[in-house]
Protein backbone atom coordinates (compact mmCIF):
# COMPACT_ATOMS: atom_id res chain seq x y z
CA UNK A 1 0.00 0.00 0.00
CA UNK A 2 1.35 3.66 -0.67
CA UNK A 3 0.67 6.28 1.52
CA UNK A 4 0.62 9.39 -0.16
CA UNK A 5 0.46 12.84 1.66
CA UNK A 6 -2.08 14.15 3.17
CA UNK A 7 -4.77 16.86 1.82
CA UNK A 8 -6.86 18.95 3.36
CA UNK A 9 -6.24 17.33 7.24
CA UNK A 10 -8.56 19.51 9.56
CA UNK A 11 -9.49 18.21 12.74
CA UNK A 12 -12.60 19.40 14.47
CA UNK A 13 -14.21 19.21 17.90
CA UNK A 14 -17.86 17.91 18.75
CA UNK A 15 -20.09 16.40 21.56
CA UNK A 16 -20.95 13.42 21.60
CA UNK A 17 -22.87 11.72 24.45
CA UNK A 18 -21.71 14.57 26.98
CA UNK A 19 -18.12 14.05 25.87
CA UNK A 20 -15.06 16.29 23.66
CA UNK A 21 -14.59 13.80 21.20
CA UNK A 22 -12.73 15.17 17.58
CA UNK A 23 -12.60 14.25 13.99
CA UNK A 24 -10.03 13.80 11.88
CA UNK A 25 -10.96 15.25 7.95
CA UNK A 26 -8.57 14.49 5.08
CA UNK A 27 -8.12 13.13 1.71
CA UNK A 28 -6.12 10.08 1.74
CA UNK A 29 -4.99 8.45 -1.49
CA UNK A 30 -8.08 9.78 -3.55
CA UNK A 31 -10.89 9.30 -0.92
CA UNK A 32 -12.32 11.47 1.89
CA UNK A 33 -12.11 9.77 5.16
CA UNK A 34 -12.69 10.69 8.39
CA UNK A 35 -11.69 9.09 11.84
CA UNK A 36 -13.52 9.76 15.08
CA UNK A 37 -10.33 10.17 18.37
CA UNK A 38 -10.27 11.02 21.54
CA UNK A 39 -7.13 12.69 23.39
CA UNK A 40 -5.95 10.78 26.70
CA UNK A 41 -3.30 11.24 28.52
CA UNK A 42 0.54 9.02 28.48
CA UNK A 43 0.56 6.68 30.82
CA UNK A 44 3.52 4.83 32.83
CA UNK A 45 2.95 0.70 34.05
CA UNK A 46 5.51 -0.97 35.91
CA UNK A 47 6.29 -4.62 36.26
CA UNK A 48 6.92 -5.13 40.12
CA UNK A 49 9.21 -8.40 40.95
CA UNK A 50 9.55 -9.16 44.70
CA UNK A 51 13.06 -10.95 45.25
CA UNK A 52 11.58 -11.26 48.71
CA UNK A 53 8.94 -14.02 48.01
CA UNK A 54 9.53 -14.66 44.10
CA UNK A 55 6.90 -13.18 43.19
CA UNK A 56 5.21 -10.86 40.68
CA UNK A 57 3.09 -8.01 42.25
CA UNK A 58 0.12 -6.92 40.13
CA UNK A 59 -3.34 -5.23 40.76
CA UNK A 60 -6.69 -6.84 40.41
CA UNK A 61 -9.44 -3.66 40.01
CA UNK A 62 -12.82 -3.54 38.59
CA UNK A 63 -13.60 -1.74 35.29
CA UNK A 64 -16.44 -0.19 34.28
CA UNK A 65 -15.48 -0.27 30.56
CA UNK A 66 -15.12 -4.39 30.67
CA UNK A 67 -18.02 -4.77 32.66
CA UNK A 68 -20.62 -3.43 30.33
CA UNK A 69 -18.73 -4.87 27.89
CA UNK A 70 -19.49 -7.90 28.87
CA UNK A 71 -23.20 -7.25 29.44
CA UNK A 72 -23.48 -6.35 25.81
CA UNK A 73 -21.90 -9.72 24.96
CA UNK A 74 -24.43 -11.29 26.86
CA UNK A 75 -27.29 -9.07 27.09
CA UNK A 76 -27.01 -7.73 23.19
CA UNK A 77 -31.04 -6.60 23.38
CA UNK A 78 -29.97 -4.04 26.19
CA UNK A 79 -28.37 -1.84 23.38
CA UNK A 80 -30.89 -2.07 20.98
CA UNK A 81 -32.02 1.58 21.56
CA UNK A 82 -28.76 2.87 22.14
CA UNK A 83 -29.55 5.80 19.94
CA UNK A 84 -32.65 6.71 21.59
CA UNK A 85 -33.46 8.61 24.69
CA UNK A 86 -34.77 5.74 26.75
CA UNK A 87 -32.55 3.52 28.77
CA UNK A 88 -33.10 -0.05 28.97
CA UNK A 89 -32.49 -1.60 32.43
CA UNK A 90 -31.07 -5.11 33.32
CA UNK A 91 -33.53 -6.64 35.67
CA UNK A 92 -30.84 -9.75 36.63
CA UNK A 93 -27.50 -7.94 36.25
CA UNK A 94 -24.57 -9.44 35.60
CA UNK A 95 -21.86 -10.06 38.90
CA UNK A 96 -19.07 -7.34 39.27
CA UNK A 97 -16.57 -10.09 39.61
CA UNK A 98 -17.29 -10.30 35.04
CA UNK A 99 -15.72 -6.31 35.36
CA UNK A 100 -12.28 -7.51 37.31
CA UNK A 101 -9.14 -7.65 35.69
CA UNK A 102 -5.45 -8.62 36.43
CA UNK A 103 -3.21 -5.43 35.13
CA UNK A 104 0.31 -4.35 35.78
CA UNK A 105 0.21 -1.45 38.39
CA UNK A 106 0.19 1.92 36.56
CA UNK A 107 -1.26 5.64 36.40
CA UNK A 108 -1.38 8.51 33.96
CA UNK A 109 0.99 10.94 33.28
CA UNK A 110 -0.53 14.02 34.32
CA UNK A 111 1.76 16.08 36.61
CA UNK A 112 4.20 17.79 34.01
CA UNK A 113 6.66 18.92 36.73
CA UNK A 114 7.51 14.83 37.46
CA UNK A 115 9.50 13.23 35.06
CA UNK A 116 8.25 9.68 34.17
CA UNK A 117 10.03 7.46 36.58
CA UNK A 118 8.60 9.88 39.55
CA UNK A 119 4.96 9.30 38.55
CA UNK A 120 5.84 5.59 38.31
CA UNK A 121 7.24 5.57 41.73
CA UNK A 122 4.36 7.43 42.92
CA UNK A 123 2.10 4.99 41.91
CA UNK A 124 4.46 1.97 42.92
CA UNK A 125 3.55 3.41 46.45
CA UNK A 126 0.12 4.68 46.08
CA UNK A 127 -1.09 1.25 44.18
CA UNK A 128 1.02 -1.86 45.66
CA UNK A 129 2.56 0.36 49.03
CA UNK A 130 6.32 -0.15 48.29
CA UNK A 131 8.35 2.97 48.39
CA UNK A 132 11.12 2.31 45.29
CA UNK A 133 14.12 4.84 44.67
CA UNK A 134 13.64 6.40 41.26
CA UNK A 135 17.31 4.60 40.88
CA UNK A 136 15.92 1.40 40.86
CA UNK A 137 13.34 1.46 38.07
CA UNK A 138 14.63 -0.14 34.62
CA UNK A 139 13.07 1.43 31.40
CA UNK A 140 11.64 -1.94 29.39
CA UNK A 141 10.32 0.13 26.62
CA UNK A 142 7.70 2.82 25.27
CA UNK A 143 4.70 1.69 22.88
CA UNK A 144 1.51 3.33 21.87
CA UNK A 145 -1.77 1.84 23.25
CA UNK A 146 -5.42 2.56 21.61
CA UNK A 147 -3.97 2.96 18.66
CA UNK A 148 -7.54 2.76 16.96
CA UNK A 149 -9.05 5.65 19.21
CA UNK A 150 -6.63 7.49 21.67
CA UNK A 151 -2.57 6.76 19.68
CA UNK A 152 -1.64 7.83 23.26
CA UNK A 153 2.28 6.83 24.37
CA UNK A 154 2.77 4.08 27.25
CA UNK A 155 6.24 3.71 28.97
CA UNK A 156 6.90 0.35 30.58
CA UNK A 157 9.30 -0.06 33.61
CA UNK A 158 10.46 -2.97 35.74
CA UNK A 159 11.32 -2.48 39.35
CA UNK A 160 12.36 -5.02 41.70
CA UNK A 161 11.23 -4.75 45.48
CA UNK A 162 11.86 -6.39 48.60
CA UNK A 163 9.72 -6.92 51.70
CA UNK A 164 11.47 -4.02 53.55
CA UNK A 165 10.65 -2.06 50.94
CA UNK A 166 6.46 -2.27 51.21
CA UNK A 167 5.50 0.53 53.70
CA UNK A 168 2.14 0.44 53.62
CA UNK A 169 -1.07 -1.89 51.79
CA UNK A 170 -1.45 0.30 48.80
CA UNK A 171 -4.80 0.09 47.28
CA UNK A 172 -5.01 3.00 45.47
CA UNK A 173 -6.84 6.09 46.20
CA UNK A 174 -10.63 5.79 47.16
CA UNK A 175 -11.39 9.78 47.20
CA UNK A 176 -10.74 9.20 43.34
CA UNK A 177 -12.89 6.44 42.79
CA UNK A 178 -9.59 3.73 42.75
CA UNK A 179 -10.36 0.21 44.67
CA UNK A 180 -7.27 -2.02 44.04
CA UNK A 181 -6.69 -5.06 45.15
CA UNK A 182 -3.41 -5.98 45.28
CA UNK A 183 -2.37 -9.75 44.40
CA UNK A 184 0.89 -12.13 44.07
CA UNK A 185 1.68 -14.05 41.68
CA UNK A 186 4.83 -16.92 41.93
CA UNK A 187 7.48 -16.90 39.62
CA UNK A 188 6.35 -20.73 38.99
CA UNK A 189 2.90 -19.90 38.34
CA UNK A 190 3.35 -16.63 36.30
CA UNK A 191 3.63 -18.12 32.41
CA UNK A 192 0.77 -20.42 33.47
CA UNK A 193 -1.58 -17.18 34.58
CA UNK A 194 -0.46 -15.49 31.79
CA UNK A 195 -2.49 -17.26 29.36
CA UNK A 196 -4.80 -18.71 31.42
CA UNK A 197 -8.24 -17.14 30.11
CA UNK A 198 -10.05 -17.72 33.24
CA UNK A 199 -8.01 -14.86 34.47
CA UNK A 200 -9.09 -11.63 33.06
CA UNK A 201 -5.99 -9.46 32.03
CA UNK A 202 -4.39 -6.83 30.00
CA UNK A 203 -2.01 -7.76 27.04
CA UNK A 204 0.77 -5.84 29.38
CA UNK A 205 0.90 -8.52 31.41
CA UNK A 206 1.46 -10.93 29.06
CA UNK A 207 4.11 -9.00 27.84
CA UNK A 208 5.64 -8.09 30.32
CA UNK A 209 6.39 -11.78 32.36
CA UNK A 210 7.23 -13.29 28.48
CA UNK A 211 10.15 -9.81 28.93
CA UNK A 212 10.88 -11.17 32.40
CA UNK A 213 11.78 -14.51 31.73
CA UNK A 214 13.40 -13.91 28.41
CA UNK A 215 15.49 -11.56 30.17
CA UNK A 216 15.66 -11.29 34.22
CA UNK A 217 15.19 -15.03 34.64
CA UNK A 218 18.26 -16.13 32.97
CA UNK A 219 20.08 -14.37 35.45
CA UNK A 220 18.48 -15.47 38.47
CA UNK A 221 20.21 -17.85 41.05
CA UNK A 222 19.83 -21.67 40.59
CA UNK A 223 17.78 -23.48 43.53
Amino acid sequence: MVWRCFLNLSVRYFFSNGKMRRRWHNWKNGAKKFWDFMRTHDSVSILIFNTSRQCFVVVKQFRPAVYMCEVERQHPELFQNQDKESFSRLEDPLPAAVGVTYELCAGIVDKPHLSLEEIACEEILEECGYRVPVTNLRKISSYRSGVGVTGSRQTLFYAEVTDQMRTSEGGGQPEEGELIEVVEIPLEDSMKFAYDETFPKTMGVIFSFTWFQNNIAPQLPNK
